[in-house]
């Protein structure tokens, strides 16, 4: 049955119909079921749920793992990026009998199988004979579809279903996603929109996004949809500030990092102060000898600070971002062009086997030297940062310095909000004075502001008649829904801005 919509007096197709499987009340769990008909669907990711959030059958994230809708229709998988809150049910997927093809960009074609492998092996089994067998089935369902170019999913006889992908600005690979449908009763194409997650602009390495040229539906995210962002060299010399603070009081500063994106971006960023101290300090003229000094003092900092990435499925995904540097922005080339190494310069010490990160971790604490630690785990639920916070957590020398969204009931949630009132955490069922200095640094997000949410709507040339509000907290899609509604009036723009109950 078409259902028909009047506005104005003009009659309108009713827009295509989806589900939220995931990321509907909240900002994890991403998984969304398009209806094309009766017979025909897709799914867009299908992510892990983290923290305290739930599924919308009101299971625990911990407890939310199996695929509880029917994947009858469901004839394939697209991916926006491949962070585990977009993709770490993939397995589960599998084993509930969905056959069909995944597709994503090209770069994420390359980097979901290391991710899918890390989590089938701690999910699943780390038997190496059950792990590449899984492998290799991933790797044959995965279609690979370069930015901007029509895929056909379904042709005709109607209904004909086309896809097209483009950059998306949040990790290397990530896309938003195009669907453009046809439908027997309906003379006009149906173009329906799915966001993903979107990059902030002038993120390093990455292309900022540009909006579509039109969209009827639009499922748009809200993470920071209450929020404004630091510019980009606002924000690189606040890091640069805060790493210099916490140094003084020579300790470590501990930077917990989501595997993928957020790593290789403050190694960017990272590597840049590096070598701009260097020039500076290369630099002599008579003003500087005033503050000799001082400038001295400062240039020692990073000097030979050590850089220690800490995370062997980050170090992985380090070096497929180097291999696909075709994909990186314009600066990002130049600076190689340049000979410089944004992913792999002087300072830097990567750790991989589990006992030389024990040495690392025992050197650090009983030396005291300064450092600068990266180490997976980016919300602390797990990974190695864990190991870090408990021999360190307790101490005041040390900095836990956070660059990334924490959702509710993380544990590094719950010390952003606990240690500035000098609280504690419980780790691993132990007691945790947080005596660690905690800094955040909101601004250094891979995801969009609120005002670059609304430019992706506003910035399209035919504005959707609806725009849907997912993969937030409440108070931010109230936020940029009042935006968007105002936007709308503004420029007289029928069209409807809603929040999924």
């Amino acid at each position: 049955m078409i259902h028909i919509q009047f506005v104005l007096g003009i009659t309108m197709q009713a827009l295509a119909n989806v589900i939220h499987h995931g990321a509907k009340n909240g900002v994890t769990g991403s998984c969304h079921q398009i209806f094309i008909d009766p017979h025909n669907s897709f799914l867009i990711d299908c992510g892990l749920f983290q923290g305290a959030e739930t599924s919308p059958e009101g299971r625990a994230s911990s407890e939310q793992l199996s695929i509880e809708f029917d994947l009858s229709t469901v004839k394939a998988l697209i991916v926006t990026h491949v962070h585990i809150d977009h993709v770490g049910r993939i397995p589960y997927l599998l084993a509930a009998g969905f056959t069909g093809p995944i597709i994503c960009s090209e770069p994420s074609a390359k980097l979901l199988p290391i991710v899918l492998e890390d989590a089938f092996k701690l999910g699943v089994s780390r038997d190496q004979h059950l792990v590449e067998k899984y492998i290799k089935l991933i790797a044959s369902r995965i279609i690979a579809l370069p930015y901007n170019k029509w895929l056909p999913l379904l042709k005709a006889p109607l209904p004909m279903v086309n896809i097209r992908l483009q950059r998306a600005g949040h990790i290397l690979g990530s896309a938003y996603v195009e669907l453009e449908i046809q439908q027997p009763e309906q003379k006009a194409k149906q173009r329906v929109v799915f966001s993903g997650d979107l990059g902030a602009p002038y993120a390093p390495i990455l292309s900022a996004p540009k909006p579509p040229y039109r969209a009827d539906l639009v499922i748009l995210e809200s993470t920071y949809g209450d929020r404004q962002h630091d510019n980009r060299r606002n924000r690189r010399q606040r890091l640069q500030t805060v790493i210099e603070h916490a140094l003084r009081d020579q300790g470590t500063v501990l930077i917990p990092a989501f595997s993928i994106g957020r790593t290789q971006e403050l190694l960017y960023e990272l590597e840049d102060i590096i070598h701009r101290n260097q020039c500076q300090s290369c630099v002599s003229s008579s003003a500087d000898l005033i503050n000799e000094k001082h400038s001295a003092e400062h240039n020692s900092v990073w000097h030979d600070i050590p850089i220690i990435l800490d995370s062997p499925l980050a170090s992985r995904f380090t070096q497929v971002y180097a291999q696909l540097q075709t994909f990186w922005d314009k600066e990002a080339q130049q600076r190689v062009r340049k000979g410089r190494n944004p992913l792999d310069f002087k300072q830097l010490i990567t750790i991989d086997s589990h006992s030389d990160h024990q040495r690392m971790l025992q050197h650090l604490v009983t030396t005291a030297r300064p450092a600068i630690v990266i180490a997976g785990g980016g919300m602390c639920s797990g990974g190695r940062i864990v190991n870090y916070l408990e021999a360190m957590l307790q101490d005041p020398r040390h900095n836990v310095l956070f660059v990334g969204y924490q959702a509710q009931g993380t544990l590094g949630n719950l010390i952003q909000k606990y240690g500035p009132r000098g609280g504690y955490v419980d780790i691993n069922r132990k007691r945790f004075d947080i005596r660690a200095e905690i800094t955040t640094l909101g601004g250094y997000s891979a995801h969009a502001d609120q005002a670059s949410l609304v430019r992706f709507i506003t910035g399209m040339r035919k504005w959707p008649r609806q725009v849907r509000l997912i993969h937030g907290e409440a108070a931010a899609k109230a936020a940029l829904r009042e935006k968007l509604l105002a936007a709308y009036a503004g420029k007289k723009h029928q069209g409807e801005v809603v929040v999924p109950e």
